[in-house]
């Protein structure tokens, strides 16, 4: 097995624990402890530094982990979010927009507002003028149906 796949499969393990609520209950436990145990060691400094180096090294290697499985998650939704945009008749300058700077990504957003402002006013004008045209068909309907009657 490659290191790429043992670390992402670790990764995804260690994350997994990591957030359930067993893991949760189990460090609160072990700092209750550590606090209990405080009288115990006179609440000395080598007390205190057990707690402080364990939590920063934790902290540490659990930031790195965390970092991967957000990064692999983002990237299988990228590529699900692509193969949507491939198969819909979307636009396809969509596909790849996470690699743009913040300002481009910003230019974009506001050319996809004015686009949806634009499509949104367009739907507003063919609906009303499908509303007048129904509202008179409703009115001048009923007449010439009786039109159609008295010539026949």
């Amino acid at each position: 097995m490659d290191i790429d796949r043992t670390f992402a499969t670790f990764a995804n393990k260690t994350s997994q624990a990591a957030g359930s609520p067993w893991t949760f209950c189990a460090c609160l436990v072990l700092v209750i402890g550590w606090a209990a145990s405080g009288p115990v060691f006179q609440f000395s400094e080598t007390w205190q530094l057990v707690i402080n180096t364990g939590t920063t090294i934790i902290t540490f290697l659990m930031v790195f982990l965390i970092q991967n499985t957000q990064n692999r998650d983002n990237a299988a939704v990228q590529a699900k979010l692509d193969d949507i945009i491939l198969m819909s008749g979307a636009d396809n300058e969509f596909i790849g927009i996470e690699q743009l700077t913040d300002k481009e990504l910003a230019a974009f957003r506001d050319r996809c507002a004015e686009r949806a402002k634009a499509h949104a006013d367009l739907h507003a004008k063919v609906s009303a003028h499908a509303e007048r045209r129904a509202a008179s068909r409703k009115g001048g309907g009923a007449g010439r149906k009786v039109a159609a009657r008295k010539v026949a």
